[in-house]
């Protein structure tokens, strides 16, 4: 996991260049919205991507994580479905409802599956990397679903400018993130991570809760501002000396969001050991996002070497898809 995180950088250098290469098909057809199908690894990739650039779609953009698919889904819909593995059972019962809707299909995986069903229905892939563990390939995933919609028309080119950037600012920044990440994990390895961000970021605490979740083998929470102000609030009456609020904060926020965050780390910090403050201003919200998300990833590993567990481990997972298998 070290190895890949280190390589991140790479990973998205890589994934620009099977973006750029990649041949999905042209259509003529009326494209009225888009869903992601995806779950995992897979999935966070198109919650960050709306995130990121919800505001140049013209087009509702849903992301998808159940066997079922909206009602709605027609033959109006590009249909992105996202496997890394391409044999996940939820989006692949999905992506089967998808095809009966006639919807418009796009795919991204590494084969699976998924690949044997894009060439009997003869629909687009865009195929990555395989043999890593998924939450280790969200850049992969990430990447194409940019360059599906710009292959559609739904946003600009720019975002390849971004991703460059991005690249750049991580590989010089690498070794600082580094150790401040250790030194974060070496204060809350005993305690419950809380991570508050604004509205527009949600997609990136998710993020570092499944990072935490998975490589660290740890609970972890999330609440949006200013949502948690109308009801987690109220839960801070007491001290909590076991709990670390980290609190993501950006430039692009309104105005009074921003002193609802002043507000609730005023209330937040006198009942804890300490409050942190995760900011990255400056650059596209592409940068600032996957620069905050690699934070998160350094700082979920060494959680788990502090705990001396190996962040690759899945074995409750296998579990859940032993006993699943079971009942077929």
């Amino acid at each position: 996991m070290r190895d890949l995180i280190i390589r991140f950088p790479q990973q998205l250098e890589e994934a620009i260049e099977i973006g750029q290469k990649a041949k999905l098909p042209k259509t003529d057809r009326e494209i009225r919205n888009i869903v992601v199908s995806g779950l995992g690894g897979s999935g966070i990739g198109a919650n960050m991507v709306y995130d990121m650039v919800g505001d140049q779609l013209s087009v509702p953009f849903t992301v998808n994580k159940n066997y079922d698919i909206p009602s709605w889904v027609d033959e109006h819909t590009l249909f992105i479905v996202s496997s890394y593995s391409g044999n996940t059972e939820e989006t692949l019962a999905a992506l089967d409802k998808a095809i009966a809707k006639g919807a418009l299909i796009s795919a991204i995986s590494s084969g699976g599956k998924l690949a044997e069903l894009a060439e009997e229905h003869n629909f687009g892939i865009i195929k990555i990397p395989g043999g890593m563990p998924p939450r280790a390939c969200m850049g992969y995933s990430l990447v194409q679903q940019l360059f599906t919609l710009n292959h559609f028309g739904f946003i600009d080119s720019e975002f390849i400018e971004d991703l460059e950037d991005t690249i750049e600012l991580l590989e010089e920044n690498r070794d600082t993130i580094d150790k401040n990440a250790l030194g974060i994990a070496e204060e809350v390895v005993d305690k419950t991570i809380v991570l508050y961000a604004p509205d527009g970021y949600e997609s990136l605490v998710v993020r570092w809760r499944q990072q935490i979740n998975e490589n660290s083998k740890l609970l972890c929470w999330h609440h949006i501002i200013p949502e948690m102000n109308h009801n987690e609030i109220l839960g801070w009456e007491d001290e909590y000396p076991k709990i670390a609020p980290f609190f993501f904060e950006t430039a692009d926020v309104f105005n009074r969001t921003l002193k609802r965050f002043e507000l609730t780390k005023e209330v937040v910090s006198k009942l804890v050991p300490k409050i942190y403050e995760i900011n990255v201003n400056g650059g596209s919200k592409i940068l600032q996002m996957l620069y905050m998300a690699y934070i998160g990833d350094w700082i979920s590993l060494h959680l788990a070497e502090l705990r001396k567990l190996d962040p690759t481990s899945i074995a409750t997972i296998n579990y859940l898809k032993g006993e699943l298998a079971k009942l077929d």
